[in-house]
């Protein structure tokens, strides 16, 4: 079974630490390079949102149901996005890693490589998960592409997955990696660390 509970996990160049209300304004500011809101491929609240955003995060927390973290660049502290585990399911030792976004100016650069290393390193060689997930919008192809170059293997669509916040309904992609394929994963992802 697992036991997750709020923890900061650091690389030299990234931070992921517990999500909290004291970050509402940089989250805006974040959201606000590039106008995430507008994606039609992600579900980013307007700058002035985040409260919600981060309370509902909280509660989802309290719950057990997800683990958010803010994602913050080393030289000079600076929040960028936000990540989570989500839909944890603590008996079958499982989560998956979303709620995903990143300022686009901060956008493929090292930040999501070094989020998605110490993610997956700490559910599968701390947490002993069995599996992790990553789901994405099914048309968000930037985010898919990313998803494959971590060694993800795509599970399926699930059709009709959501309703989202203009109206449409999202296919959803969905990708696991296994304890298995972990060790290929790490080495692939150390050597993008290595580089970027």
């Amino acid at each position: 079974m697992l036991h997750i509970e709020p923890v900061t996990l650091s690389t030299d160049r990234l931070t992921l630490r517990p999500l909290s209300l004291a970050d509402v304004p940089a989250l805006g500011q974040a959201a606000s390079d590039g106008a995430l809101w507008e994606k039609t491929t992600t579900t980013v609240p307007q700058a002035d949102g985040f409260d919600g955003y981060v309370r509902k995060a909280l509660d989802l927390q309290a719950a057990g149901l997800a683990l958010p973290f803010a994602t913050v660049v080393n030289d000079g502290n600076r929040v960028v996005g936000s990540t989570r585990y989500m839909n944890i399911d603590a008996v079958n030792r499982r989560v998956e890693i979303g709620t995903t976004w990143i300022a686009k100016s901060w956008q493929r650069t090292f930040v999501n490589t070094h989020a998605k290393f110490l993610m997956l390193r700490h559910a599968f060689e701390v947490l002993g998960c069995i599996a992790v997930e990553i789901r994405t919008h099914s048309r968000n192809d930037q985010s898919r592409a990313a998803i494959e170059r971590l060694g993800a293997r795509l599970d399926g669509i699930l059709r009709r997955h959501m309703i989202m916040p203009d109206g449409h309904i999202r296919d959803t992609a969905v990708y696991s990696i296994l304890p298995e394929e972990w060790p290929e994963v790490k080495a692939r992802l150390e050597q993008r660390l290595a580089s970027a």
